[in-house]
């Protein structure tokens, strides 16, 4: 019998590893070239002059007449940045005309002089990238005889005045760049943003040396390339000798590092990139040699095969945190160019299993696949690292996951306006964004991807993608360049196409095994063996297996007893006390039943015991946002009848009681109409209406189980509770469950859902237009355009199992409920909270105050104090 179930499993396994056929490949290319068209058309039909496409209103965001969402809006610059960032790509599918005439709406309605603040990172990397990815192409395509023939070099001098824009941000005396410029007053600006500020990304200030040496290159003007090596010199003094790690943040001007954080995600992803890619472009071996001296400490500390966490860079073995960034998905494509296959297809793999599991990859997800952060702004480094190790193995099964990738693009993210960003992954709601790079990236590699060698134009071998997917020709590392810091000039090795390059980091006979002497373990025997990323991959596929254990921390001789685990922690178990107190921990008992614990690290036994108790303090505040997650589970409400056919997604928050959505394989689907009285709180005057469908309340004047008894007596299948508190909504308040009145809930069998006043709002829109108006009620969305009720086969869930997690103590888990004839202002504040309070370190001999708002702290502010304990903490460690 289990040898029958095994067969059955290998033979019904979604085609993956088998060969795909030449037809079946050149329809998933059209398939991302009809893809790119209703993404491009859209922009240019609903968006163009404006920054990005608002996909859900079909409007364009324009910077100031739009809410303004914070650091995100600095990429925009009133300068048409989808369109200039999305150049090269209209060549590389082959769509030349469009390109010309691309081109010739930039140099025509574009202009650089906005007085607007902007981000340097961004504005290098899409408009002077785009601008320079547009200039090779324009170029290549005229030298081919046939188009572009009256192009005279405008791009380039749009990128040079560009650059020279940006230049202002450099005068500091480190050399690394200001995080914010204004494209008109340079740092001289009426806002304050601007001259003023003291701390940058390490990303921002080290991805700058692909475009500034470019431009250098193509204009023969040393400056661009003197500031951005002089950037990169900078930083790499100001690692960590030790460990040989950045940071994440950097004061830039005294070079002390903000955040000792350090990974391969968010922050930071980008340097490493640039400086192995700085090599290849420019041929400066220097760049070559010191991403090696990072790569073998990324390997010894950071690694974790198939996993990536970040640690301290003082600390290397200390975690900074259990949970990982999506923008950490471009590494495996990076391991490939270094050609370390093996811990890339792991990478890969588990980054996959997590697109399975929730259709993309979260915003930040935890080791054991959870969602972490829910947001999916459309980003393209897992389709970037697919290409990459497609074109390093031919693996068909890289085509398997690329055909993954556009099935849930379609199925979830594509609206009658482009494609929408995802709000939340496990609901599937949507945000009012299209970012820039997915056109400039996305496709590119999707595209790449499926292409047969004929199906280009040029040779993309004789380019290198920069961070945002420009292409930059390899030719430029014979053009005139500024001097090496020792005023010598480095040999440029030859480097004809990309792919040769590749090819010899894991040739047979070119392998140095010194070279992969931190790899976990050896590549050596990777090829020419067929099977072998399939034996990698299988075992991530049932579970996570951290194969390259860190190794031991050592202990002070006395300690004796190992570090207490978060969720082993019990307040009146005396031995844990004991244990809190050597790590500098203290308990304290509020007024108000709950447990505050507060961490001096001064206090401890020894400076290991700190450790120890830093780390305590971290898992606690892990399992503290954990637990809020798993307690607030969020609910779809999606409109599937005509015009909307299930793109629109309403997240909503669930009933303590009536019908569990979650363990409802349909949801409930009806027809929606206005309860009368609107407040449920009465029987109802239009029973006969409510018969059969959903029925819409309004919040206020009564318990949430007595507007469901009320609606359950007209005969309605299911109910919506809209808030009454003018301007609320999903993006800016937390969800909560509805709880119940006290009394038995068992008679209450039907979903009650809660929706804010702006998703309500547009439920209630949608009813006044359309009249019929039929929604599906359900723990997540179904496919858009079909018939939601629909179950899709799903192959490759059923066969992830996630990587053991220590099992959360239920007397931890706290129940948020609402008392409907409370004030709003106290609707979250739960009746009983068992678990710790974690606050910022009050001073030893204050008496703690009743914070009464504290059981209502968002995670975001939460985790800010934890930040500052933990920036507090190492501040002592340095003075020490």
């Amino acid at each position: 019998m289990s040898t029958l179930l095994l067969l059955l499993l290998l033979s019904n396994s979604c085609r993956l590893g088998q060969s795909m056929s030449r037809e079946e490949k050149l329809k998933l290319r059209n398939q991302v070239v009809e893809m790119f068209d209703h993404a491009y058309s859209n922009y240019m039909d609903h968006a163009y002059p404006a920054d990005e496409l608002m996909p859900l209103t079909c409007r364009g965001r324009v910077r100031g007449q739009e809410p303004s969402r914070g650091d995100v809006d600095d990429a925009l610059g009133k300068f048409s940045l989808t369109l200039i960032d999305t150049l090269d790509t209209l060549v590389l599918l082959n769509k030349t005309t469009e390109f010309e005439e691309a081109v010739r709406r930039v140099l025509r309605d574009v202009r650089l002089d906005n007085d607007i603040v902007v981000s340097v990172f961004e504005t290098n990397i899409r408009v002077l990238g785009g601008l320079l990815g547009g200039h090779s192409m324009a170029v290549m395509l005229k030298d081919t005889g046939y188009h572009m023939q009256w192009y005279q070099d405008e791009l380039l001098h749009m990128a040079k005045d560009v650059g020279l824009r940006l230049l202002p941000a450099f005068n500091t005396s480190s050399g690394l760049p200001y995080p914010r410029v204004n494209l008109k007053h340079g740092l001289r600006s009426p806002e304050s943003r601007t001259g003023t500020e003291t701390d940058t990304c390490t990303a921002c200030a080290g991805t700058i040396i692909l475009e500034f040496a470019a431009l250098s290159r193509f204009t023969g003007d040393p400056v661009f390339e003197v500031h951005a090596r002089r950037a990169l010199d900078f930083l790499w003094e100001k690692r960590q000798r030790n460990s040989n790690l950045v940071g994440t943040t950097i004061n830039i001007h005294s070079g002390e590092w903000v955040r000792r954080d350090s990974g391969v995600g968010a922050g930071i992803d980008s340097y490493y990139e640039y400086l192995l890619k700085a090599y290849i472009l420019l041929g400066d071996d220097l760049f070559l040699q010191r991403f090696n001296i990072h790569y073998a400490s990324i390997m010894k500390y950071i690694s974790q095969p198939p996993l990536l966490l970040d640690v301290h860079i003082h600390k290397p073995l200390l975690p900074a945190r259990t949970w990982m960034d999506s923008l950490l998905a471009f590494f495996p494509g990076l391991q490939v160019l270094k050609g370390d296959i093996r811990p890339a297809i792991e990478t890969h793999e588990m980054l996959y299993q997590v697109t399975k599991k929730h259709n993309f990859l979260p915003e930040a997800f935890t080791t054991d696949f959870r969602v972490h952060w829910a947001q999916h702004p459309l980003r393209p480094e897992f389709a970037e690292s697919t290409y990459f190790l497609y074109k390093a193995t031919k693996d068909p099964y890289y085509l398997e996951v690329g055909r993954t990738v556009l099935d849930n693009l379609n199925r979830f993210a594509r609206v009658p306006c482009g494609f929408a960003a995802m709000k939340d992954v496990r609901t599937g709601s949507h945000e009012d964004r299209m970012d820039s790079f997915f056109l400039a990236e996305m496709f590119k590699y999707l595209f790449l991807l499926f292409a047969e060698e004929e199906d280009l134009t040029f040779n993309v071998e004789d380019y290198i993608f920069t961070t945002e997917a420009h292409l930059l020709p390899l030719s430029l590392s014979t053009a005139p360049h500024a001097p090496s810091p020792a005023n010598t000039t480095v040999q440029a090795p030859s480097l004809p196409h990309l792919s040769a390059y590749v090819k010899s980091l894991w040739s047979e006979e070119e392998l140095d095994d010194s070279n992969f002497d931190w790899t976990c373990p050896n590549t050596r025997l990777l090829f020419p063996d067929p099977a072998f990323p399939r034996n990698l991959r299988d075992p991530i596929r049932s579970a996570v297996d951290k194969s390259c254990p860190r190794p031991a921390i050592h202990r002070e001789p006395g300690m004796g007893r190992p570090p207490l685990r978060a969720q082993d922690f019990m307040a009146n178990n005396p031995d844990h006390l004991e244990l809190l107190r050597r790590m500098g921990v203290s308990l304290i008992h509020l007024k108000d039943g709950r447990v505050q614990l507060v961490q001096h690290a001064t206090q401890a036994v020894s400076a290991v015991a700190a450790e120890d108790g830093m780390r305590f303090m971290q898992e606690m505040m892990e399992l503290s946002s954990q637990q809020q997650k798993e307690q607030l589970p969020p609910r779809a409400v999606q409109i599937v009848s005509h015009p909307f056919f299930g793109r629109v997604v309403l997240t909503s928050g669930p009933a303590q009681f009536g019908t569990d959505l979650s363990k409802s394989i349909t949801g409930v689907r009806g027809f929606v109409t206005v309860a009368e009285p609107y407040s449920g709180c009465a029987e109802l005057s239009n029973a006969a209406f409510v018969q059969g469908r959903i029925a819409l309340l309004q919040r206020g004047q009564c318990m949430f189980a007595e507007k469901a008894r009320h609606i359950m007596k007209a005969g309605a299948i299911g109910g919506i509770v809209i808030d009454d508190n003018e301007g609320s909504s999903s993006d800016t308040a937390p969800l909560f469950q509805m709880a119940g009145d006290g009394r038995n809930t068992d008679d209450v069998t039907l979903p009650l859902l809660f929706l804010f006043y702006k998703e309500g709002n547009i439920l209630l829109e949608a009813l006044k237009e359309y009249r019929e108006v039929e929604v599906l009620l359900s723990d997540k969305a179904r496919d858009r355009g079909r018939d939601v009720q629909e179950e899709e086969e799903d192959c490759s869930t059923d066969q992830t199992s996630p990587v053991p997690a220590a099992t959360l103590d239920q007397s931890h888990v706290r129940t948020v409920e609402q008392d409907e004839s409370a004030p709003h202002n106290e609707e979250v504040t739960p009746e009983e909270d068992v678990g710790p309070a974690i606050k910022r370190n009050p001073e030893p001999e204050e008496e703690p105050e009743v914070d009464k708002d504290s059981s209502r702290k968002s995670v975001e502010a939460m985790m800010a104090d934890w930040r500052e304990d933990l920036e507090a903490f190492q501040q002592m460690e340095d003075e020490l």
